[in-house]
């Protein structure tokens, strides 16, 4: 009998989980990148009991995944693979990985870490959510609380520092010299799925109350000659379709956007999303953005996507439509999915070159 865990071949990668004999009908692979997110099933190899399956390798250089265990009660479980000791953290539990031939996480991860900065957790009252808003608000080594300093808004805060470590990130560039000091608002999620699709009020909330509040506790230096603000926006997914609508109804918001995969749904290529919440929504709004034929915001946008996420035709539409318009646009596209460290290793250069070039920084 092979080993058991994943073996990567030259076409395929195969799955092999040893469980117990009894009690198991059906062991399947959960994976996010391609329909149907469980499956393929496992087979169970004759008088063993080892489980195998295969998928084509995907476009991608590591693959996240679990297993999906249906008793013979019909009860299913997930876990994580026990043959596996590769795991990445997640809002909803941990994954087991495959790094296919070919990743390297990026070098910051794996070098030492800088100084980490001073982090100040905050709580405001939004009247317009009618609900309290966590931020906690980060000025990298050595920045003094009086000092202006250019400052990045992030939604999915948390999230991004816990699971993509962006303050750890953006350390490791100002102490390298690639960003100058600066500040980062980590914006939690209220109601994610509600305020992050396209949503006027939260736009409206983030634009009356939340980045007043910020730039009272973050100043930020005097508007440039070009009359672009100091403040530049990120997000990731629906988080990317929220600082994008709210530029586009708060013109003088932001300086410049970060967006990765973000959720830029079209009817004609997304009706796979068609069940998400507020879908009708979301193509409203993509669709005035997309059929504009010009405009006068022509803020640096920065966007990444995966290649083997369904959001990848969407990116690029928008991408095309921002160009039209007349937006300094790019679109990178790296090799992997729809995930939090997928994020994480896009960070660098896309992140460090939009900023600098937003701040007008740059030291070698």
């Amino acid at each position: 009998m092979s080993a058991v865990g994943p073996v990567v071949l030259a076409t395929d990668v195969v799955f092999r989980l040893r469980v117990p004999s009894n009690g198991i009908r059906a062991v399947r692979l959960c994976q996010q990148i391609r329909r149907p997110r469980i499956g393929p099933a496992l087979t169970r190899h004759p008088r063993s009991s080892v489980w195998e399956g295969r998928i084509t390798r995907p476009p991608v250089d590591r693959l996240e995944y679990q297993y999906e265990l249906e008793h013979d009660d019909g009860t299913r479980e997930r876990i994580l693979d026990p043959h596996n000791r590769r795991r990445c953290p997640g809002p909803f539990g941990d994954k087991s990985v495959v790094e296919l031939p070919g990743y390297r996480p990026p070098a910051w991860v794996e070098g030492p870490p800088s100084p980490a900065g001073r982090l100040l957790e905050l709580g405001i009252t939004s009247d317009v959510l009618d609900a309290r808003v966590h931020i906690g608000l980060w000025g990298s080594p050595g920045l003094d609380y009086e000092r202006r300093a250019p400052l990045l808004i992030v939604h999915d805060g948390p999230e991004y520092d816990r699971y993509s470590q962006l303050l750890r990130f953006l350390a490791a560039m100002v102490d390298q010299g690639w960003l100058p000091p600066l500040r980062v608002a980590l914006l939690a999620p209220v109601d994610r799925n509600e305020h992050y699709a396209a949503c006027p009020t939260y736009a409206r909330a983030l634009a009356r109350e939340i980045v007043p509040l910020l730039d009272w506790l973050a100043p930020q230096p005097p508007r440039r000659g070009d009359g672009r603000s100091w403040r530049v926006a990120m997000g990731a997914s629906l988080g990317a379709l929220a600082m994008l609508h709210a530029h586009r109804r708060y013109p003088d918001l932001f300086g410049g956007l970060f967006l990765q995969s973000g959720s830029f749904f079209q009817r004609h290529v997304d009706s796979q999303e068609s069940g998400q919440h507020a879908f009708d929504r979301i193509t409203r709004f993509v669709s005035t953005v997309t059929d504009a034929a010009t405009s006068r915001y022509r803020i640096p946008v920065s966007m990444t996507c995966g290649t083997a996420e369904e959001n990848l035709a969407n990116n690029r539409r928008m991408r095309d439509a921002l160009a039209l318009q007349g937006y300094p646009v790019v679109l990178s596209e790296h090799r992997d999915a729809h995930n939090w460290i997928s994020w994480r290793d896009s960070l660098d250069p896309h992140l460090t070159d939009l900023l600098a070039r937003c701040w007008g920084h740059r030291e070698t």
